[in-house]
Order: structure tokens, then sequence, then C-alpha cells
């Protein structure tokens, strides 16, 4: 059980795919560095893309960043944790790395991505839904999300009140203010 009075940990989840000098990654960088600010610990899937850009951005003020890893994605295509990961947590498999990105926050930040990311929101939606996992924050940045949610939710399918455990941000500042109010209790 982890302890109350340590930072609260927000999982982001985010494409391995964008580079450095990209839109993306600088908007991921940001990201980071919101969160660091804040005092939260910044929990990433640890390797390239906005997963390095959170680090770094986390770690450029600061910030402590966990990377969780897995023996699989690294035989899949290989490559190190980026070099901000402070504490690695490694597993075998996608499945425990991805059980282990969405249980084990305090709140949750989606940029855009791909099944990767798409798994781990759907997983956490689903968690949230079924109240196998303790309310928490999960918040979906960007208008790939917004656009991605709007036209998959209908009302025959999907409840309001289901609707409502997301949080559809604009922006970086608009998704780390969510999170910070949400938490505002448990920072220093």
């Amino acid at each position: 059980m982890r302890d109350e009075k340590a930072a609260p940990i927000i999982a982001v989840f985010g494409s391995s795919q964008p580079q450095p000098g990209s839109e993306e990654y600088a908007e991921a960088r940001y990201v980071g560095r919101l969160l660091g600010e804040a005092g939260f610990t910044v929990m990433t899937g640890g390797y390239g893309g906005t997963m390095a850009a959170v680090s770094q951005g986390a770690a450029d003020v600061g910030g402590h960043v966990i990377g969780v890893t897995s023996k699989r994605i690294e035989e899949y295509r290989p490559m190190p944790p980026n070099e901000w990961v402070v504490d690695e947590i490694r597993f075998d498999t996608q499945r425990d790395r991805l059980l282990h990105l969405v249980f084990n926050n305090d709140g949750m930040i989606a940029l855009p991505g791909g099944i990767g990311t798409l798994s781990e929101v759907a997983l956490a939606w689903s968690m949230l839904q079924t109240g196998e996992m303790p309310e928490r924050a999960l918040v979906l940045l960007g208008h790939l999300w917004r656009e991605t949610i709007l036209t998959y939710a209908q009302a025959e399918t999907i409840r309001q009140r289901d609707m409502d455990l997301l949080y559809l941000a604009n922006g970086p500042v608009t998704a780390v203010g969510f999170i910070k109010q949400r938490l505002a209790s448990r920072l220093p």
C-alpha cells in the first residue's frame, strides 16, 4: 500500500512516436512540467515519444519520474527506458505493465496515442465505470480524444454518468488544472 503522505502519482499515457521538436512532444513536455511544478510524481510507460517528453518536463523542474517498462515491449521493439526515468518498474509482460499503469495512480492524463494508449484509456474507463478501482480523474487531452469519444459515445450505448467519468481537456493547463483541483488536499 502506498504512503498517503507521498506525492500523488499521475499516470500519463501517450504515443512513443513524437520526436523532440514536434508540436506533440512540446505539448507533452509542458504537461510534465506543469505536473512537476504542482508537486506530482509523474508515471509514464517509460520509453520514448510523449512518454519521454512528459518525463523530461517533470525532470526539468525537479519532479520525480517513474517509468513502467516491460521485457515484452523491448523484445518487440528494442529500446531502453528514457533518460529521465528515476525509478523503473519492470514487468515481463505488457499485460502486467498495463495493469500497473492503470491501477497504481491517483489520476490519469491521456495524450494522443496509438493502440497502447487506447487500451489504457479503455481499461481505465471500464474499471471506473464498474467501480473496480476507486474513483479518480481520467483526463483526455486534445481534439483527437474529443472527436473519438464524441463519435463513439451514443446515448443509447453509453450512459451520461459513465461519460461523466471522463474530463475532456483542450490543453495542458486545463488538463493539469483539473487534476490539481481533484487532488488539492494531497498537494504540499
